[in-house]
């Protein structure tokens, strides 16, 4: 019955996700509709760019071929996508929660797994590197670093802490820093490197300055002291006395290094050495002697381990006195011990009573003090020391012991005895003596017994209470064997769903792949035209057929980006940089567009630093402006923006038809558009804004939206602020420069398309290059001399035939040469890791489909880069 409520719960939210699923399929069927209806219509209209390149239409087939197969493979996934896809966006919120965690840590932080390979650290531990050549990244293994930090110098010296166990290091730069380690629960490692150069600092003067102060205190604690001293040198000469040894001695003040045998014979007392012998040649360590005013005067000496000795003098003339008072002392213990209701003893080691209170003697009927001088064994029956025999072996090795013992007193009445012995130890730790103190505890051990009955009476009740509870468990394990059943099935299907989502997104990489490979070809071609100056007469129609690819290309990408941003796949890379770079790039782009529309584009430039993920946010911005010049019809665009407290407000306004109040929060949804009846063109699907307000989430960052119909929009997202320095900014040349500075360059292609091979060497012979095209490795190597020909730049398509890819492709080129070639790598893979494994090797990355002017301009900063290198 428990598991009922649960059971419809369940189903409740299975219901819910198979419908979420179906408006997914829903809307991927609407996808493919309005792709399959833009390619016919622009085939029915008899588009002379497309009967020049009717390839193309053989693509829209591929699309349809391609979308259908997406449809059934969703129709498959739909009982587990948006259950998976929850679950990825919080694994994603949680991983950017942790990077700001570690990266808000005052201390260097590293995290190791259990290979104790980094997966994790922060800025503040990639400074520590800073000024070395040692390169350290994700996956470098602990070893390698210890290894490194002694390599590079970076380490000077280490201690150990004496708090703890973490380990000290100094720096070559002077400072110090504390490595705290502590285990993960999946067996990695976090380091912890806190900087501790001025705990170090104020350690060494604390050091010093205690020093100093012990000195004076030293010598103050002397003088404070009720006993003279004096101490002397390996040489006979006194270094260290107090005031107290004067007054005694009866000295006046003297130097310091005097012969000590030359001071003591200035005083009325004998000179006192640890070589000083009494007449049988036995050595006097001690002395008493009588001052002339009466007093008692005791004199120590005390050789020192490195030569030399101190010598004490005290004044015992209260000692003696004191020996007095001690016997009154003595008696008035006794009267107290007498009248305690407790036997009290005293025992020396060989078990001989030294000591008996009143009570004692009484109890074992003893005249008063006979037992004083008596053993043990002659005090009590032999049978009575055989049973306290065990227990006074303990006390004599030490032990205080605590035990019962039944003993039955003069009136043969058994009674219940608290015994208690405590050994009695001198400074060395011999035990000299027993201290025996025994309590009746029998009326205690009546009371105890009759709660033990009371006890087990309990213990019957709880017994029949625990059977009663037993059968309730019995059936509550019946229950939960139920729904461990039921969570198991629940395991397996989750298991089955994350397998079908993984297959989901590697079709969506493969699709991406297949479908932008002969896009990007049509591109490079078109490209090659273009750069044609003699096809004057061509011009306009080689314009509408890039116009159309490019078409082809915005759908394409979009619906990709979509099912992307769908999937989880796409993940942000936050860096610090130059609002003013991606901003003036933007205006610059859409200045022409907006004035093609017959558009005012207005940009108010910005000094600020932000954080972020300068493509995606690139991409959100280029969605905006575009969604501004298709909805104004007349009137400006303004792109500039506003400084809040912690970040900065992007925001492009227009004076365009304006959105309705109650439309806001739609158009952000897909396949939502704005009013399209008064727009010149519409080459949209609806996924502009939904696309923006993915890729905000992914980033983290708020998007807002004003409106007022007829006046115009404002669109806005918030960037937060940087405190890092941004990265240096590129200079742009002109297409003079860049074309001159690629005329005569010699560079290797190597792609596995035959189409994209012609495409990149029309292109680049156009620009005046001399080019080399390979389908493989193989192909490459025979036509430039086993790669020993004379080259500038190697382009390559990271996916190759065979499962090969371009970056071992290079690697193994450079190889074979004497100096490497610097590499541009093209590829459809958006991923971050592709990203970062470019960097890490200094390459190149581009995107397809390529667009000329940024081939033109990567080629020619390689190009440089080179002749500089």
């Amino acid at each position: 019955m428990p598991l009922v409520a649960p059971l419809k719960a369940d189903t409740a939210e299975l219901q819910a996700r198979c419908s979420e699923l179906e408006r997914q399929n829903d809307k991927l069927r609407q996808i493919n509709s309005a792709l399959i209806e833009r390619v016919e219509s622009a085939h029915s209209r008899g588009d002379d760019a497309y009967a020049a390149f009717q390839h193309s239409v053989v693509l829209a087939e591929q699309v349809r071929e391609r979308t259908d197969a997406l449809n059934q493979a969703m129709a498959e996934l739909k009982s587990s996508n948006q259950l998976l896809s929850d679950a990825r966006l919080r694994a994603e919120t949680a991983h950017h929660h942790l990077i700001d965690a570690i990266e808000s840590i005052s201390d260097a932080f590293v995290l190791f797994d259990r290979e104790q390979r980094i997966v994790l650290f922060n800025s503040r531990f990639k400074s520590f590197w800073a000024g070395s050549r040692a390169r350290i990244s994700a996956g470098t293994r602990l070893a390698e670093i210890k290894r490194l930090s002694k390599s590079t110098g970076l380490v000077v010296e280490e201690q150990r802490s004496n708090r703890d166990d973490n380990m000290l290091y100094r720096l070559q730069d002077g400072r110090w820093v504390q490595v705290s380690e502590r285990p993960t629960r999946e067996g990695g490692l976090v380091i912890l490197y806190t900087d501790i150069t001025e705990v170090k600092l104020n350690e060494t003067m604390r050091r010093e300055q205690a020093l100093a102060q012990k000195s004076r205190l030293l010598q103050r604690a002397m003088d404070n002291l009720s006993q003279g001293m004096a101490m002397v040198n390996a040489e006979g000469q006194l270094e260290l006395w107090n005031h107290r040894f004067l007054d005694l001695c009866g000295l006046a003040p003297i130097n310091a290094h005097r012969p000590f045998a030359e001071v003591m014979a200035d005083s009325e007392l004998a000179l006192l050495t640890p070589a000083s012998r009494d007449a049988n040649g036995k050595q006097i360590e001690e002395m008493e002697l009588c001052l002339f005013d009466g007093r008692m005067l005791e004199v120590r000496t005390h050789p020192l381990p490195t030569g030399g000795f101190v010598n004490t003098f005290t004044d015992i003339t209260e000692r003696h006195r004191h020996a007095k008072a001690l016997s009154e002392s003595e008696r008035w213990i006794r009267l107290i011990t007498d009248h305690v209701p407790a036997l009290i003893a005293y025992l020396t080691a060989d078990l001989t009573y030294q000591f008996t209170n009143k009570v004692y003697e009484e109890w074992y009927c003893w005249p008063r003090g006979a037992m004083l001088g008596q053993s043990l064994r002659v005090v009590h029956p032999e049978e009575h020391c055989r049973r306290l025999e065990p227990f006074i072996e303990r006390a004599l090795s030490g032990e205080s012991v605590t035990f019962e013992f039944a003993e039955t007193n003069h009136n043969g009445q058994e009674r219940y005895m608290l015994r208690s012995y405590v050994p009695n130890r001198l400074a060395c730790g011999e035990v000299v003596g027993i201290f025996v103190l025994i309590r009746d505890i029998t009326e205690r051990r009546r009371t105890a017994e009759a709660l033990h009955q009371a006890y087990q009476h309990l213990e019957q009740r709880v017994r029949e209470r625990t059977a009663e509870l037993t059968d309730l468990n019995n059936q509550l394990r019946r229950e939960i064997d139920e729904r461990t059943q039921m969570e198991a099935r629940l395991r397996e299907a989750k298991g089955e769903a994350e397998q079908a989502n993984l297959s989901k997104t590697k079709f969506l990489a493969a699709v991406s792949h297949d479908l932008l490979q002969p896009l990007n070809a049509a591109r490079l071609f078109t490209s090659a035209l273009m750069e044609k100056r003699e096809l004057v007469e061509s011009a306009s129609l080689v314009r509408n057929v890039s116009n159309s690819l490019e078409d082809v290309e915005s759908l394409l990408g979009t619906l990709v980006d979509i099912s992307k941003l769908d999937a989880g796949v796409i993940k942000a890379d936050i860096a610090p940089f130059a609002v003013s770079e991606l901003l003036e790039n933007l205006a610059a782009e859409y200045h022409q567009i907006a004035g093609s529309e017959g558009l005012q584009l207005d940009f108010v430039p910005s000094s600020a630093v932000v954080h972020s993920d300068i493509q995606l946010l690139a991409r959100i911005l280029r969605n905006l402006l575009s969604n501004a010049i298709r909805y104004t019809s007349s009137g400006r665009i303004l792109l500039g923006c506003r400084r809040r407290r912690q970040s900065v407000s992007i925001e492009v306004w227009d004076t365009g038809m304006g959105i309705a109040e109650d439309k806001l929060e739609e158009i952000f949804q897909e396949f939502k558009r704005g009013d399209v009846a008064h727009l010149k063109q519409d080459r949209g699907l609806g996924l502009g804004l939904a696309i923006v307000d993915k890729i905000a989430r992914i980033l983290g960052h708020r998007i807002r939206v004003a409106s007022c119909q007829g006046k115009g929009s404002v669109f806005a997202i918030e960037v937060p602020l940087s405190t890092r320095a941004p990265r240096a900014r590129a200079v742009h040349d002109t297409p003079d420069l860049l074309l001159e500075r690629l005329s005569g360059s010699r560079i290797w292609v190597l792609d596995n398309d035959a189409a994209i091979c012609a495409g990149m060497r029309t292109l680049l012979e156009a620009w005046g290059c001399q080019v080399v095209t390979a389908l493989s490795e193989e192909d490459l190597a025979r036509q430039v001399d086993n790669y020993h020909a004379d080259a500038d730049l190697l382009i390559a398509d990271y996916h190759l035939d065979d499962d090969h890819n371009g970056v071992d492709a290079v690697a193994q080129i450079n190889a074979r040469r004497s100096s490497p070639l610097p590499a541009l790598m093209i590829t459809a893979n958006y991923s971050n890791e592709l990203k970062q494994q470019m960097r890490e090797l200094g390459h190149t990355l581009m995107h397809k489909p390529v667009r000329p002017m940024k081939l033109k301009t990567a080629i020619s900063h390689l190009l440089d880069r080179s002749v500089a290198g």
